[in-house]
């Protein structure tokens, strides 16, 4: 059902709750989802709307390069809360089938059973969920020939486990001086922020410092 009409309350209410738990629409790095729901929405949210304002503050960052992010626009009601929660509820369609608990029959009962046994060991099979988060990490420069495309290819061959990179682009800073402003998703267990700056300042010929534009829980 999407989120509705984006310049209502219920509508920004709607997209809120929807961030609540995530940092973009889709996945874990800004998108043309994120672009379209954007366009959609117009202008910041209210104060009040906490998690909505702060998207709506990282996506306008993001605006001077929104072309250059993954994905395909698809139309802004496609995007949101529709069916979600159905999906997760699919598991419980298996214990409605043949209406087991509206008969006092002993082999419907029998059947009760095998089918709520068979339903709890799916539960308990599904994977544990795992802490993410989403980092906006700041990487600067010692001057302005520093070769930012080096700087960016070296950044990006940090591999471990537990790391993925995502968008990327060049913020002016002043002098003539850009830094690169790079997005990547962490398992919280596996990589911490320690790790990513020892890695990216070991380049020490092209990296001045790393900072943590931003950090947030998925």
């Amino acid at each position: 059902m999407g989120f509705g009409d984006l310049k209502s309350k219920a509508g920004l209410e709607a997209l809120n709750a929807f961030l609540a738990d995530r940092s973009y629409i889709e996945g874990y790095v800004p998108s043309q989802a994120d672009n379209v729901v954007y366009g959609a929405v117009g202008k910041a949210p209210a104060a009040s709307l906490a998690h909505a304002l702060r998207w709506y503050n990282q996506m306008t960052s993001w605006q001077s390069k929104k072309d250059s992010l993954p994905g395909v626009k698809k139309p802004v009601a496609s995007y949101g809360p529709s069916g979600g929660a159905a999906a997760d509820d699919d598991d419980d369609d298996d214990l409605d089938d043949d209406d087991l608990f509206g008969s006092d029959d002993e082999d419907a009962k029998a059947l009760r059973e095998k089918r709520l046994a068979e339903y709890a060991a799916k539960k308990e099979k599904k994977p544990a969920l795992i802490a993410k988060s989403n980092i906006i990490l700041d990487v600067k420069p010692w001057e302005d020939t520093t070769d930012m495309k080096e700087m960016e290819r070296l950044v990006r061959g940090i591999k471990a486990d537990g790391l993925l990179w995502g968008a990327s682009k060049l913020v002016p800073v002043g002098y003539g001086i850009n830094k690169l402003q790079i997005c990547c998703v962490v398992e919280d267990d596996k990589i911490s922020t320690d790790f990513l700056e020892e890695e990216i300042t070991a380049f020490e010929d092209h990296v001045q410092s790393m900072d943590i534009a931003a950090f947030n829980k998925i």
